[in-house]
């Protein structure tokens, strides 16, 4: 990725045949994974434990009893997945490195065995010319950090900003984009107060300390990366966005839809572009008085450590709507969300139930534009899974999600064409994988995967994704 402005005018015009829009010169174009998901090898060459090793290995917490001890075995088959890529023509591949596997303990020693995978990894993607989007953080945090509170103490930032230090020492010969952490709001909410995620808290005032702390390592990361970088280095962080949506336009709904947009996407977003959280949500979660103890003069100046883009995830919208009682304890994913009742998402949906809105992301990425404007945007993850199988041709005949793929797309290069600074779309996922607590039951990727076999299948969607690629377009719906 670059910061230079691709030739934007290319976005509305030059159309290769009817219906069909080109996006700017030097979209960048790609797939994403993350570790925990697809590597397996759990305790192979000194990978110490991740509080996911430890949740998914708890009685009822991920469907099926599954783990992500084995997942696609990408630890030992990424020249396979490599050469998938660069079969399907894809520029890009966003991966995130396991920190027990670098750091067994989450600090102090450093796992060599575990530096070189990624080691062999990068070289891999160079050489089949892919460029690689490292993510220092997908939820996998080491068990022992998580024994010491976890995300809940600030400890742990400082040894992020450490172990972000190892890896950028190690790779930033050959690696020149960095991302620190992948959706703060996941490892916060869900992990610490829904307790759907590892490591399965359920309290919002540990929620909202964890949020602090995860924002807090992201600045140290930064600053730590940034103080040993070459120029060329572009330092990010993704955030995960679900636009609300409400069907009346009148004062109550109005409020409804600020208390859950505040917590779901502003609380993220304010302090690391504006150096401070939204004084209408700390108003809102007084009552939890979660933040005072943990925030330091000096943190928001810190967390707003300037970045050289932002990561941009987006699957679907969440819809509200007033409570009868506006002291209602709302029964959510948002710690501390009062005078708000969650509605179900409308159809179409996509086989795990999530809503299918594309206008949500055009509308996104517009917002995130005004919100800063010269700031880069990247769309780190968008996708969908679908009940797919291989049928007696051989091939994943994937429908739903080569409509939602082009969909989305058209989205996206609406929200270009209206001058939303977005630089590249990166697909989730390259390869069907571990889905967290939904075990292997949900199937996201654009190369199917048999568990049992390990074998891999490009759907029709990775076959269409890659003349996408190709052509820098999207046809018609």
């Amino acid at each position: 990725m670059t910061t230079t402005d691709p030739v934007r005018e290319d976005a509305s015009a030059g159309e290769a045949g009817e219906g069909t829009l080109r996006f700017p010169t030097g979209f960048l174009w790609g797939s994403a994974t993350s570790s925990y998901q697809i590597e397996g090898a759990s305790t192979v060459d000194g990978r110490g434990p991740s509080i996911w090793d430890t949740f998914s290995t708890t009685p009822g917490k991920v469907l099926g009893g599954d783990t992500g001890d084995v997942a696609c075995d990408h630890y030992h088959r990424y020249p396979e997945d490599i050469a998938l890529m660069r079969e399907l023509g894809l520029p890009a591949y966003r991966f995130s490195v396991a920190w027990p596997r670098v750091q067994p303990t989450g600090s102090s020693t450093v796992n060599r065995a575990g530096l070189g995978f990624y080691d062999r990894l990068v070289d891999s993607l160079l050489e089949a010319g892919i460029q690689p989007l490292p993510t220092l953080y997908h939820w996998d945090l080491p068990q022992a950090l998580e024994d010491k509170g976890g995300w809940t103490v600030r400890d742990t930032a400082e040894r992020f900003a450490d172990y972000a230090a190892v890896v950028h020492s190690h790779l930033g010969d050959r690696v020149t984009e960095w991302t620190t952490l992948n959706e703060p709001f996941c490892s916060a909410y869900l992990g610490y107060f829904s307790g759907v995620h590892a490591p399965g808290a359920t309290d919002p005032v540990l929620a909202l300390r964890a949020l602090h702390h995860l924002l807090l390592g992201h600045g140290l990361a930064t600053q730590a990366m940034r103080a040993q970088a070459s120029a060329d280095h572009l330092f990010s962080l993704v955030l995960n966005f679900s636009p609300v949506r409400i069907d009346h336009d009148d004062e109550a709904h109005r409020e409804a839809q600020r208390r859950a947009d505040g917590l779901q996407n502003r609380m993220f977003l304010d302090p690391v572009v504006r150096g401070e959280y939204p004084a209408d949500v700390l108003a809102d979660i007084a009552h939890l008085d979660a933040l005072d103890a943990v925030v330091r003069p000096g943190d928001l100046e810190v967390i707003s450590t300037p970045l050289d883009w932002l990561g941009v995830n987006y699957y679907s919208p969440t819809r509200v709507k007033p409570a009868a009682d506006p002291a209602h304890e709302t029964v959510s994913h948002l710690p501390g969300l009062r005078g708000v009742e969650m509605l179900p998402p409308r159809g179409p949906l996509t086989g795990i139930g999530w809503e299918q809105e594309p206008a949500a992301l055009r509308d996104l990425l517009l917002w995130l534009s005004e919100q800063a404007p010269e700031l880069p945007l990247l769309v780190t993850e968008n996708g969908s899974a679908f009940d797919d199988v291989v049928t007696a041709d051989g091939r994943v005949h994937d429908v739903g999600r080569r409509k939602y793929l082009v969909e989305h797309l058209r989205a996206v290069h609406a929200a270009v064409s209206a001058g939303a600074n977005v630089r590249g779309y990166l697909a989730w996922s390259l390869l069907d994988n571990f889905e967290w607590a939904f075990g292997y039951r949900q199937r996201f990727g654009l190369v199917h995967v048999d568990f049992e076999t390990q074998k891999r299948t490009p759907k029709d969607t990775a076959h269409l994704f890659s003349t996408i690629v190709r052509t820098n377009s999207v046809p018609p719906s």
